[in-house]
């Protein structure tokens, strides 16, 4: 009797299981992206760490957690208690309390301890748990909490800058190397509404409220976000009204007949008229003339001057992917161009853009270190890493203020590049070992 074995061929791999494959071989990558997991988890948790508010506090009998409190107030949700209004937490007098390890805000000024004291040198504390360990700065800034909240804007500034970037690019270089100059048509009325419309969305969305924008930045997250979903709805209606009028309008045959619309040299020709401007001094010119400034208004110029590099890769990719089977299995099957593109096109291009971003992610804490250094773009009163690099162009001695924050925004910058070379290896066939 012969035996047979059941020999399973293997199953194929999927092309992102494929890549986590190659990404894991290199080491460098990996541990790069470890760090990056440790510094977000640092921005985190960064008001547990350096805070001037207990952790957890028992005060005339009841049971607070300041910190988690301080979340809600900022929000709007809640107020603080009469007693802990505009008062010193370190000099309330609790029946129980833990503090941070770090007992500081990047706020909090230190009188006894200004004119930049050293971490080496002997500091005016009541004991060593209010020590300042990387010193202070000319005013009194606790060093240790202005590096890890710090963190936090640093990692803030490079996500959220890239994440609009990112929209952005995608969508304009998504249009442009799938439709070209010849596949999208729209007809004569449409287009014309839809340019009047859209200026005048623009107008009233974000121009005529752009006070009320500013206003809320200056009053919190939530805020912000809540007057900008109302912009977003306002130029959102006027797109729906252009839309319901150009059925009106292509009643007539002179505005019913549908043209090609060249979105490929639009978006060609705004690539290189951005690529031509030089970044920074745009970037600075647009900080400058901001009358409150805000790190949130950096990170919205830094994201709406970066997307010309994703654009770019995904138009290149799309020029490519278009013209693929699968493509033409869904043209065949009947599907829309419009769900051809956001179901099949795009996320099939995609790779190269995770390149850029990683890239991106390091330039954008680049600029915002820089325009905290020359102190444009970013509030007096915040703290980042650029700042406090400033800071030691006033006190030449105080070598901390320059040692540190830079070892910071080094180590930072390095890891992201590394991932992204970690990123170029893996999605590239070529370069895979």
């Amino acid at each position: 009797m012969n035996e047979v074995t059941d020999k399973r061929a293997p199953s194929d791999e999927s092309f992102w299981s494929n890549v986590k494959k190659h990404f894991r071989k290199n080491r460098v990558a990996v541990y790069s992206l470890r760090g990056i997991y440790m510094l977000v988890i640092l921005a985190l948790i960064a008001d547990f760490i350096a805070n001037e508010k207990p952790l957890i506090a028992r005060y005339k009998g009841e049971t607070y957690f300041p910190v988690l409190k301080g979340y809600a107030v900022d929000m709007g949700l809640s107020e603080w208690p009469k007693d802990f209004q505009n008062i010193q937490w370190k000099d309330l007098k609790f029946d129980f309390a833990i503090f941070p390890p770090v007992p500081y805000l990047p706020k909090n000024i230190d009188y006894n301890n200004s004119q930049s004291v050293g971490p080496f040198e002997s500091q005016d504390v009541k004991s060593w748990r209010w020590r300042h360990w990387l010193g202070t700065d000319e005013l009194g800034h606790d060093v240790t909490a202005g590096m890890i909240h710090g963190t936090r804007i640093a990692l803030t500034v490079g996500l959220v800058s890239m994440s609009i970037a990112s929209v952005i690019g995608i969508f304009l270089g998504a249009m442009a190397g799938y439709y070209g100059d010849t596949r999208l048509k729209m007809s004569r009325g449409r287009i014309i509404l839809n340019c009047i419309f859209l200026i005048m969305g623009i107008f009233y969305s974000f121009g005529s409220r752009s006070y009320l924008l500013g206003d809320a930045l200056t009053t919190s997250l939530g805020s912000f976000f809540f007057e900008m979903f109302i912009s977003l709805l306002i130029l959102s209606c006027f797109m729906f009204a252009a839309r319901l009028l150009s059925g009106l309008l292509n009643r007539l045959p002179y505005f019913a007949k549908k043209i090609s619309v060249p979105v490929d040299i639009i978006v060609s020709r705004s690539i290189e008229i951005m690529v031509s401007i030089p970044t920074m001094f745009l970037i600075i010119s647009i900080a400058a003339i901001v009358s409150k400034p805000s790190i949130y208004i950096t990170m919205v110029i830094i994201g709406l001057t970066s997307w010309t590099g994703i654009a770019r890769f995904i138009r290149a990719e799309l020029l490519r992917v278009r013209n693929l089977e699968y493509i033409e299995a869904a043209h065949a099957l009947g599907y829309t161009e419009k769900r051809t593109l956001l179901r099949h096109a795009i996320p099939n291009a995609l790779s190269p853009v995770l390149i850029s971003i990683a890239f991106g992610i390091a330039s954008a804490i680049l600029v915002e270190s820089s325009l905290s250094f020359i102190g444009i773009g970013v509030p007096p009163e915040t703290m980042t890493w650029g700042s406090l690099l400033a800071a030691a162009r006033v006190s030449s001695s105080a070598w901390w203020l320059a040692v540190f924050p830079g070892f910071a925004i080094f180590i930072t910058v390095t890891l992201c590049n590394l991932v992204g070379e970690g990123l170029t290896d893996a999605l590239d066939p070529r370069l895979r070992k």
